[in-house]
C-alpha cells in the first residue's frame, strides 16, 4: 500500500530503489569492456564501435539536463517506472541488434531514459525525515555506485561465458520486474504546478540565489573528473609493461571500489548529524592521497589498487556530503536540483575522461597523475568558496 509517510523504516522499498538505481546506472556501462566483441560481431572498425560509448554518455548527459527536472512537476510514481520501461525497451534493442547503427539507437534510448535513478533520488527525499536525508540517500546512492563499478565486470564475464548481447538482455527483463515492483511500492509525494518551458527558467534562478548549489556541483564535477581520468587510461596502464594483465584481472583490479561505495550508507549518517564541512574535507584529503599511491602504482600493483580504492572511497564522501547539503537547499525543487548537479558532476566526469588520455599522450604515467591531482586542487579551492559561503549564510540568518 502507498504512503507518504517516512519510507527509511521500509527496508523493502529501500532495497528496491537501491537495485533500480544500480541497475539504471549500470545500463549505461556495459559496451566499455565490450568494444572488441561488438567490433568483431559486426564486423566494423574499432573507432565505429567506440562511438557506441560516446552515445551513451551523450544521451544520458541529456537525459539529465531535460528529463529530470521534469521530475518537479509530473508524478514520480508513474514518471519512474515509465521511464524504466523505456529504458527496458533501448536496452532489449541493444539486445537483438543487426547492425551497429541499431546498436546506437538501442544504447542512446537507454541513456536517455535510464535517468530514472536521478528522478527516484530526489523522491527518497522528499519521503523520509529530513534528519534521516544522507541515511536514505547514501543507501540508494550505494545501490547505485556498486551497479556502475560492476556493470563491467559483469558485462565482460557473461560476453566470455555466453555472448555479448546476453547482458543487455537480462538487464532489460530486470528492468521490467523492478518497474513494476517499484510501481505498486513507490510513495505520492508533491508534484508542482509548473509548465515543461519554466522548468529551465527556474533552474537558472535556482543557481543564481543558491551559490552553494553552484559550488557543490563544481566539488563534485571535480573530484569525479580525478576518478575518470582512470577509467581512460586504467586500461592502457595495466595492460602494458610491467603488468601485462588480461581484461578479466582489470575488471577484477576495480572491483576494490565497491568496497568505498558500500560504505555509502555510513557517511549519509555521519552527514545527517552536520558534519557535511568535516567530510567534504576528509574526501579531499583521501583523494589526495589517493594520487600518491597511484603515482607509485605505475610501476606497482598493489600501489594502484591501494589508490583506486582509496580514490572511489574519496569520491564517495565528497559526492555523499554534495547530495546532503544540496537536498536541504529548496524542498520543492529537488528533481531540477539534482539534475543541476548531476548533469556538472557528468561533464566533469567526461572532462576527466577526455584530461586522462590527452595526459598519457603527451607526458604518460606522471602526466597523468599531475592533472589528477590538479582536479582534486580544483575541487579543494571550490570547497573554500562553498565554505566561505555557508558561513557568510549562516551569520545572515
Amino acid at each position: 500500500m502507498k504512503t507518504s509517510l517516512d519510507i527509511s523504516q521500509d527496508k523493502s522499498l529501500l532495497w528496491l530503489m537501491a537495485i533500480a538505481c544500480g541497475l539504471c546506472a549500470g545500463a549505461n556501462y556495459y559496451c566499455q569492456p565490450l568494444v572488441h566483441s561488438i567490433q568483431q560481431y559486426f564486423d566494423v572498425s574499432e573507432s565505429q564501435v567506440a562511438l557506441t560509448v560516446t552515445f551513451a554518455q551523450l544521451s544520458y548527459a541529456l537525459g539529465l539536463l531535460f528529463i529530470v527536472p521534469v521530475g518537479d512537476i509530473v508524478n514520480k510514481t508513474k514518471f519512474i517506472p515509465l521511464l524504466m520501461f523505456l529504458a527496458a525497451i533501448g536496452l532489449l534493442i541493444c539486445a537483438f541488434a543487426i547492425n551497429l547503427p541499431m546498436l546506437w539507437i538501442g544504447t542512446i534510448m537507454t541513456g536517455l531514459f535510464s535517468v530514472a535513478a536521478q528522478v527516484l533520488i530526489p523522491l527518497a527525499t522528499m519521503a523520509v525525515k529530513p534528519e534521516k536525508t544522507g541515511e536514505v540517500v547514501g543507501f540508494i546512492m550505494s545501490g547505485l555506485l556498486v551497479g556502475l563499478l560492476l556493470s563491467t565486470s559483469l558485462a565482460g564475464i557473461l560476453s566470455n561465458l555466453f555472448n555479448w548481447k546476453v547482458i543487455y538482455a537480462v538487464s532489460a527483463v530486470l528492468m521490467v520486474i523492478l518497474a513494476i515492483l517499484l510501481k505498486r511500492k513507490l510513495p505520492d509525494v508533491p508534484t508542482l504546478n509548473m509548465r515543461y518551458g519554466k522548468i529551465f527558467k527556474s533552474m537558472a534562478l535556482l543557481l543564481k540565489q543558491e551559490p552553494r548549489l553552484g559550488l557543490r556541483a563544481l566539488i563534485g564535477g571535480f573530484a569525479f573528473a580525478a576518478m575518470s581520468i582512470l577509467f581512460s587510461t586504467i586500461a592502457v596502464l595495466l595492460t602494458s609493461a610491467p603488468f601485462n594483465l588480461s581484461d578479466i584481472l582489470i575488471g577484477l583490479v576495480t572491483l576494490i571500489a565497491v568496497f568505498g561505495a558500500l560504505a555509502t550508507a555510513k557517511i549519509g549518517k555521519i552527514a545527517d548529524q552536520g558534519h557535511t564541512v568535516l567530510l567534504t574535507w576528509l574526501g579531499l584529503a583521501i583523494l589526495l592521497l589517493s594520487w600518491v599511491f597511484l603515482y607509485f602504482g605505475g610501476q606497482i600493483l598493489i600501489s594502484y589498487i591501494i589508490g583506486y580504492g582509496l580514490i572511489s572511497l574519496g569520491l564517495t564522501i565528497v559526492h555523499t556530503s554534495n547530495q546532503s547539503i544540496i537536498f536541504r537547499l529548496h524542498p520543492d525543487a529537488k528533481s531540477r536540483i539534482n539534475s543541476i548537479y548531476m548533469t556538472i558532476y557528468f561533464i566533469g566526469g567526461a572532462g576527466g575522461s577526455a584530461l586522462g588520455v590527452y595526459s598519457w599522450h603527451h607526458g604518460g604515467w606522471s602526466m597523468t597523475c599531475i592533472a589528477g591531482l590538479s582536479l582534486v586542487l580544483g575541487s579543494a579551492l571550490s570547497a573554500a568558496a562553498d565554505h566561505y559561503y555557508g558561513h557568510k549564510k549562516i551569520l545572515s540568518a
